[in-house]
């Protein structure tokens, strides 16, 4: 069985031409043209995102950016400079690498904020005998995080492993991990602070 595939050519001077009316429409502020360029070059755009940015849920963030950006700038498009397309293009492609940078800033400060509250202070004698309570009532607080979230937070400060090590035996993107990790001593945090 023979699969053949077709390339339909990006129909530059029909699709410049159209896509030149709609922005001119845009930049005066017509919400339909706005909806129709959105139908005609979202998922164009969103293909550009999405090899920037391969989690979805960070690509449509990035794209619905874009189009706020398209909406807000379409008035300053000059065809001279470029085609609509590629002017959209960029747009996009410097909103997902904005996005992208903000995401690793933020991810960055929370591992600097997390490695920090985990900080090993080691106890003075007087305090041990308090902490045989915190103890107690921090495996109460454990027992109501899922099983999962449970065995992260013990391999994690318990054990050692790394952020990695967990991503690769859970089967779960890093980032996923770290996110999991820090719900999860905010969970426990909320717990103990309400025991008190």
């Amino acid at each position: 069985m023979t699969i053949v595939l077709t390339f339909m050519p990006f129909a530059v001077g029909i699709m410049d031409n159209d896509l030149r009316q709609l922005l001119a429409q845009v930049a005066r502020g017509d919400r339909t043209a706005f909806a129709k360029l959105y139908d005609v070059v979202s998922g164009r755009l969103f293909g550009i995102i999405g090899r920037i940015l391969p989690r979805a849920e960070l690509a449509e963030d990035a794209l619905q950016e874009t189009f706020m950006r398209i909406w807000q700038r379409a008035s300053s498009y000059d065809e001279t400079i470029a085609s609509p397309m590629a002017w959209m293009a960029t747009i996009a492609r410097n909103q997902a690498i904005d996005l992208k940078r903000r995401s690793a800033e933020r991810l960055a400060a929370l591992a600097s904020e997390l490695d920090e509250t985990l900080a090993d202070e080691s106890p003075d004698p007087e305090s041990l005998a308090g902490q045989a309570g915190d103890l107690r009532r921090l495996g109460e607080c454990m027992q109501g995080l899922p099983n999962e979230r449970q065995q992260l937070v013990l391999l994690a400060y318990r054990q050692g492993f790394t952020r990695e090590e967990l991503a690769e035996r859970f089967k779960r993107p890093v980032t996923t991990i770290k996110t999991l990790l820090r719900r999860s001593l905010i969970a426990l945090k909320e717990c103990l602070d309400g025991a008190r």
